[in-house]
């Protein structure tokens, strides 16, 4: 029986891009569903949950951050925001919303089919981490990360984190006490390719935050040292 393949939803009003994108994303032995408006690709996700989404800023009807917004509200499926050169306040805004990456216009086939590569890579991240097969949880004051089932707990109550986030805090965890420079995150949540992207840690960092922290302005946790990285405490 043959195995099944990667489907990933590429939505794009530009039709000429989105049949360059699909047949090349084809050629790679993906099997693509396409969508020329953000009303189409919901409509699609909600009948058919895609493993990827390729998804366009400037789209008609429903714009490409609502369809983000929305589909977070009820999946965790990876999303790749695709916006234009310069923008990068609608970067900030589509990883803010939930996004796991982003492409900017215009892009090489070769850059767009590494994104999907290294994105498929983190959402296939198994719970065998280094440092987790012998330590199955951790506390750290109210909170417990549980590597078993990827699951953290503040106090009784269990946190909706987004697959980059829990990865993010359980890095940290296990370097509990240590600060983590920005490239060593990078490299251990995104990939090496990532080194450099400050717009992906720092959005997910102040993300994780407003989850974890009574005050996120005055973080407990999660600490900042100042053009280092960042470092896990026990309040």
């Amino acid at each position: 029986m043959p195995a099944k393949k990667t489907v990933i939803l590429t939505a794009d009003d530009d039709s000429q891009l989105l049949r360059l994108v699909s047949r090349n994303l084809e050629l790679e032995d993906y099997e693509v569903l396409t969508a020329s408006d953000g009303e189409q690709a919901l409509a699609i996700v909600e009948k058919q949950l895609p493993d990827l989404i390729l998804l366009d800023v400037m789209m008609p009807r429903v714009d490409g951050f609502t369809v983000c917004k929305h589909i977070r509200e009820f999946s965790m499926v990876p999303i790749i925001i695709i916006t234009a050169r310069g923008q990068d306040r609608d970067k900030v805004k589509g990883l803010d919303l939930g996004a796991d990456d982003y492409l900017t216009k215009p892009f090489s086939i070769e850059e767009l089919l590494a994104r999907v590569r290294a994105v498929l890579r983190r959402s296939r991240f198994s719970a065998s981490e280094p440092g987790q097969a012998t330590r199955m949880q951790a506390s750290i004051g109210e909170l417990t990360i549980d590597y078993s089932q990827h699951l953290i707990i503040k106090g009784t109550k269990e946190l909706s984190l987004t697959p980059i986030e829990y990865r993010l805090l359980a890095y940290m965890a296990q370097n509990m006490g240590r600060i983590v420079t920005h490239d060593q995150l990078l490299e251990h949540v995104w990939g090496s390719e990532y080194i450099g992207e400050s717009h992906m840690l720092q959005v997910n960092i102040n993300r994780l935050r407003r989850k974890l922290e009574p005050d996120p302005s005055h973080p407990r946790y999660l600490l900042t040292k100042v053009g280092i990285g960042y470092l896990l405490a026990s309040p």
